[in-house]
């Protein structure tokens, strides 16, 4: 037998073959090797939100340093901050199509080294004669976006495609939540830090330079600990079967996670170490097929919804997180005349408070609750919280910190936990499984990239909008807009559908192979311009 030879392989066979193994994956009682993979998978978006947000208390230090009245210029804070946001744009487009053409393990472990370089590079950058430090920085964070714009599909993916069916929205939620603990996890370095250098920032605000180019150094350490793990994991045993094509690889790459022993329907032959044993009726991806697919309204409403939602989501996200620094300083709670040790406390402090409060618990209540709930319900009721909470603050913003600076605080770290329970969360989960095998990463990257080019709205407008009227003095309707972005993103939301207790395979609108075949065996099977989905397919001749 030929190395390709499928000759003596009845398709009917390879199909129960593939279902078997896909059901072995779907139906795992939870262990070491799931934990590991949420463990691996997490210590990334833990590093990616540590590098995001690190830079919202960052350029507040930027200004007090180098620039004499003591604040960074609009125009350089806004590039900045917007730079990663770009980065990250294309990293996830980008890392998301790659990951369906050379495959998930080749590019896992690439975004983490990326980011690896580039944040050492932002911690040691300085003036020189043809760059000055603010360009320096936004040449590295658009470089450092890009890593964490890889880690996006590659994670979601990964995690999506290795976990039981039961469990996978609370691995991916997981996943996701340590962003909570990387956010948290600046706010508190930066409190160390303050505290270490107190006496020397208040002698001189320049030595500030030692605390912001170790708060940056400081996201290298959990991406360095992860960046082995990253490149030692396996490659999904789905993609294995639905792209590369190949049974064998995948039956024994199943037995090797779920350390079982080898498909009893392998013959000696078989399990030569090389053979690839393709099945004919598995679909090819390519642009014509990509084309086909999302030609379908059914098909093309859901990346459409998770891409809309994700964007509306991200205007409103990324305009409060990373521009706290702003909104604590115009309630009076960070910004301390003359003082900038304790401006740049009361900051960090304040990050602190609206985390613990809002951010973490809105994670991990989306953890606990998300394959009881659902994911849709999940996504609305954040929708409509966080809309009514902007709208609360956005309409009463000046009578609010009059009142009660405690409350204001409250209400923002309300929203920011309507937020994470809720769409920040699930627009992440849900793109990684309603979409074929083959386009899976492609359309996570497509929908993630989109929340990124919200991100990057969000932060120009603020930037331009927020001191129309003077300083600070138009965030109340900045407020009022993000606002209306919640209520779009509710909207889009009815475009989706709920992937609770549902297995890709039946998420991603296609017929399975088996049924393919049978209706092949009748006479009555006519593709159409080689899309294999469901709709395609005429009825069975009577």
């Amino acid at each position: 037998m030929s190395m390709h030879d499928n000759a003596r392989w009845d398709p009917q066979e390879l199909n129960q073959r593939r279902r078997e193994a896909l059901n072995k994956i779907d139906n795992a009682e939870f262990g070491w090797f799931h934990i590991r993979a949420c463990l691996v998978a997490g210590v990334g978006f833990f590093t990616d939100a540590y590098d995001l947000f690190a830079i919202n208390l960052v350029t507040p230090m930027l200004g007090m340093i180098y620039y004499n009245g003591g604040h960074l210029p609009s125009n350089i804070d806004l590039g900045i901050k917007v730079a990663a946001s770009i980065g990250t744009f294309i990293g996830q487009v980008g890392f998301g199509h790659l990951a369906d053409r050379l495959g998930r393990k080749r590019m896992y472990g690439i975004e983490l080294i990326i980011i690896i370089v580039a944040t050492f590079g932002q911690a040691i950058s300085g003036n020189g004669f043809s760059l000055s430090l603010p360009a320096t920085l936004i040449i590295w964070r658009v470089i450092v976006g890009i890593g964490i714009g890889g880690d996006y599909p590659l994670s979601a993916v990964i995690t999506s495609e290795f976990a039981t069916t039961q469990r996978r929205g609370a691995m991916m939620a997981a996943v996701f939540a340590m962003q909570g603990f990387g956010y948290l996890t600046t706010g508190i370095v930066t409190v160390i830090l303050l505290g270490a250098f107190k006496d020397m920032i208040i002698e001189d605000p320049r030595n500030l330079d030692y605390v912001w180019r170790i708060i940056i150094g400081f996201g290298c350490i959990p991406a360095l600990v992860a960046v082995y793990f990253r490149m030692t994991i396996p490659e999904t045993p789905r993609y294995v079967l639905d792209v590369e094509n190949n049974l064998n690889k995948a039956e024994r790459d199943v037995a090797t996670v779920l350390k079982e022993s080898r498909n009893h329907l392998q013959s000696e032959d078989d399990a030569k170490e090389g053979l690839v044993l393709s099945n004919p009726t598995i679909a090819k991806g390519s642009w014509s097929d990509f084309i086909n697919y999302f030609s379908k309204w059914q098909n093309f409403k859901i990346l459409f919804g998770t891409s809309m939602a994700w964007f509306a989501l991200d205007v409103a996200f990324y305009g409060i997180g990373l521009n706290n620094s702003f909104i604590l300083s115009s309630i009076k709670f960070s910004d301390v005349e003359g003082d900038n040790f304790s401006t740049c406390w009361n900051a960090a402090v304040g990050q602190i408070i609206i985390i613990l409060l809002g951010a973490i618990p809105g994670y991990w209540v989306t953890v606990f609750t998300i394959e009881r709930l659902g994911r849709i319900k999940i996504q609305l009721l954040g929708f409509i919280m966080s809309c009514i909470l902007f709208c609360i603050l956005g309409f009463a913003y000046n009578l609010i910190k009059e009142r009660s600076v405690a409350l204001f605080i409250f209400l923002f770290a309300a929203t920011q936990f309507f937020q994470n329970f809720g769409p920040n969360t699930t627009t992440f989960i849900i793109p990684g499984e309603v979409f074929p095998t083959r386009y899976r990463s492609t359309c996570h990257g497509i929908a993630a990239g989109s929340g990124k080019l919200g991100a990057i709205v969000a932060q120009v407008g603020f930037s331009q909008m927020k001191d129309r009227g003077g300083l600070n003095a138009f965030i109340p309707q900045l407020l009022k807009i993000f606002a209306l972005f919640m209520f779009v993103g509710l909207l889009c939301t009815f475009l989706i559908p709920e992937t609770k207790g549902k297995t890709l395979e039946e998420l991603s609108n296609e017929e399975d192979p088996s049924m393919r075949h049978h209706r092949e065996q009748l006479g009555s099977y006519r593709p159409n311009n080689g899309l294999h989905g469901a709709d395609d397919y005429d009825d069975y001749e009577k």
